[in-house]
């Protein structure tokens, strides 16, 4: 079997060249043969349906008709000219219109002959046209040899060089012709025989060219769980290897410090997701296997809380524990969270971030060494290799997916067996999400709010409702209310965005002047010590306002501030905009979000500032947010590694993607290294997509 033959280059197939490959690899990233043969249609015309004239709807892709060419003529001169064909049933006639092509069109049709034409109808002047159809004599039209015909993406360049739907295509039959009996199986024998899945040459083919609807929908099914069978693979073999190489350290007793903190600290009665998270973050603590387990809940949730005592299990059995925060603003706020919680407790608390001063930097690096500072809590300055550990034994990171792989395996090398890590985010990701990026660690959810926490009004006002939304900020601040008003950071254009923040700025202090206002204002571009002034003087309320770009996405506790305003709405994702309304709500009063945006926005913007009044409901913001964007927007490009998906759904498939995680499972645990020759295949592929991808969901 030649396999080889898919890695040719794709000019070398026939009907392709220099130029058309150029236009294939620049246009749609084709590179080579299999580039080509995993090109899937994203859309099937079934030829055996036809429609009447009269039945056509605007809503239509594709229709088929029979029926006669009853006159023909050419209008316009030149560039503008074009060649029109009237066609009739006997419901009704439409015009078939070409730009192109023309002479050989014209001479191929023949008045009030029978045909059957295939197209897409548009509307022009009011009426129903088919731009370019395709037309075949009835005599010549052979439906058995397309039953459903493959739709493919292309774009305006391809088209021009005859590479429309039709023209890929005819590419992919020639290629299939090629490489037929040369396309490797990837699944194992066994696996194929339990799956009952379709062999991938088979599959493939059908993709392409279905010759049922069943055959279509055994392809689909194959391709989409291959490749999350594979993800789940790689990601699975990863966690296994961790358990048998890192055996961790055992906290054997919950600890005379959790048990003070909870008979005398806590500060109100946990939640029943915050009790069932404990105990299994306990479980994990006391197994003598790394935990590696990833936190996630909304803003207020209380993770902070449960890494908090999860830390004083570490110190119980006599081990440090660490906070690692994406910023200084971040790493404060904790600091200053669990200062207060831990208030008339024995424990040493220090904090270290770019700002701390040398002499009080070298303190903290003599307290960590002899072992009296029992909890730090900083920024990227906890890797650097100067801070050193006597026993440290779990690090905590927040908002992981801001720091890269190699900064957080730096943090696992601070002690000699590896510590065990908790990983917290607000960022709300759906199950099938976590399952696929961040499989190789076991998932925790706080999916309930402390009691008494009232749900974020939230509201979308345009800019003509401007002056009235100001009139609500002047009488919610008559009542001893905060507000932060929050503009878009954008990175390509922060000169911009800049602007956007001093103009909103001005016009905010010419409508709250002082001395009856005072206004804070934040932004990426100041000194840490002037922001951290701003931010002080809001948190003591001494300004009612804090005008800001989204560094206070995170890292803000402030009870008073009850208004979130956000500028520019429709330039926010969901995640984000979920992430910003969560800064407000956490005292007892009622709170507001305002999502401002022009008068005129566009569909998907209006999608998801709908979604955003609809609900608060993190997990539902998520599932609407991986469909607008997919996996690879949501999660960000660093993180998203190798998962671009071309056939399964992360939501629609989520089944599929339980299968083949539990699939993974079988066949590592029965042959970790891929060592038995039947799985061979499976370990070829595996090797095969770690030299095309960085994996960054993995923590190594």
């Amino acid at each position: 079997m030649n396999e080889n033959l898919l890695s040719t280059q794709i000019e070398y197939l026939k009907g392709v060249g220099p130029k058309r490959g150029e236009l294939l690899r620049n246009e749609l990233g084709i590179y080579t043969w299999e580039d080509l043969l995993t090109f899937y249609p994203f859309r099937y015309v079934d030829r055996t349906k036809f429609h009447k004239i009269n039945e056509i709807e605007s809503d239509m892709a594709f229709v088929q008709i029979k029926g006669k060419v009853t006159h023909v003529e050419m209008i316009g001169q030149r560039r503008a000219r074009r060649f029109i064909a009237t066609f009739k049933d006997d419901t009704g006639s439409i015009e078939l219109v070409w730009f192109q092509g023309i002479k050989w069109i014209k001479d191929k049709l023949i008045p009030n002959r029978e045909y059957v034409i295939f197209g897409k109808p548009t509307i022009f002047n009011r009426k129903f046209n088919i731009p370019h159809p395709e037309i075949d004599p009835v005599d010549e039209y052979k439906p058995t040899e397309n039953v459903f015909q493959p739709i493919y993406s292309s774009g305006e360049k391809l088209k021009s060089r005859g590479l429309n739907s039709k023209g890929i295509s005819k590419l992919i039959k020639t290629l299939l012709s090629e490489v037929q009996g040369h396309i490797p199986e990837t699944l194992a024998l066994p696996v194929l025989e339990k799956t009952k899945l379709l062999a991938r040459e088979e599959a493939i083919i059908n993709i392409h060219f279905p010759a049922n609807q069943d055959m279509l929908k055994r392809a689909q099914a194959r391709l989409k769980f291959e490749e999350l069978f594979f993800i789940q693979l790689r990601l699975v073999k990863h966690k296994l290897v961790r358990s048998n190489l890192h055996k961790g350290i055992v906290f054997p007793v919950a600890g005379h410090y959790l048990e003070g903190f909870y008979k005398h600290n806590l500060p109100f009665e946990l939640t029943g997701a915050q009790k069932r998270v404990m105990r299994e973050i306990r479980r994990d603590l006391a197994m003598g296997v790394q935990m590696n387990r990833l936190l996630q809940g909304d803003v207020g949730s209380g993770k902070t809380l449960v890494a908090l005592m999860a830390m004083l299990i570490a110190l119980g059995n006599n081990f440090q524990s660490c906070i690692m925060a994406p910023t200084e603003i971040l790493a404060n706020q904790h600091y200053e969270t669990l200062a207060r919680m831990l208030k008339g407790m024995d424990i040493r608390i220090r904090l270290l971030t770019g700002s701390t001063k040398s002499n009080e930097r070298r303190e903290i690096h003599e307290e960590l060494q002899s072992g009296s500072n029992q909890i730090l809590i900083g920024t990227h300055a906890l890797i650097e290799e100067s801070v050193r550990f006597k026993n440290l034994g779990l690090v905590v990171i927040d908002e992981q997916h801001r720091f890269g792989v190699a900064q957080r395996a730096r943090m696992w090398k601070k002690n000699t067996v590896p510590p065990h890590v908790l990983v917290m985010t607000a960022t709300p990701i759906p199950r099938t999400m976590a399952m696929t990026v961040y499989g190789d660690f076991d998932y925790s959810v706080i999916d309930e709010l402390p009691p008494g926490r009232k749900p974020v009004k939230t509201t979308h006002a345009t800019d003509a409702h401007r002056l009235r939304v100001f009139g609500f900020l002047k009488r919610e601040i008559a009542k001893g209310r905060q507000v932060y008003i929050v503009y878009p950071l954008i990175q390509e254009s922060e000169k911009l965005d800049l602007k956007d923040l001093m103009d909103g700025y001005e016009s905010i202090v010419r409508e709250f002047p002082l001395p009856k206002y005072a206004i804070s204002i934040v932004h990426g571009q100041m000194k840490p010590a002037d922001k951290d002034y701003e931010m002080q003087r809001f948190i003591r309320n001494e300004t009612q306002i804090m005008v800001a770009t989204t560094v206070i996405e995170v890292g803000v506790d402030i009870p008073n501030a009850s208004i979130m305003v956000i500028e520019n709405a429709e330039r926010f994702g969901l995640s984000q905009l979920h992430q910003l309304r969560g800064r407000v709500g956490r005292g007892a009063d009622q709170s507001y979000c305002i999502l401002m945006t022009g008068d005129k926005i566009g569909n998907e913007a209006r999608e998801r500032i709908k979604t955003m009044v609809e609900t608060s409901d993190g997990f539902k913001i998520a599932e609407k947010d991986l469909r607008l964007r997919g996996p690879g927007d949501v999660i960000g490009t660093r993180q998203s590694g190798g998962l671009t998906l071309k056939q399964a759904d992360l939501i629609q498939d989520a089944k599929i993607l339980e299968y083949a995680r539990n699939m993974a499972f079988d066949v590592l645990n029965d042959d970790l290294e891929l060592k038995k020759s039947e799985n061979y295949p499976m370990k070829k592929q595996l090797l095969k997509m770690s030299t095309e991808s960085i994996d960054w969901g993995v923590i190594t």
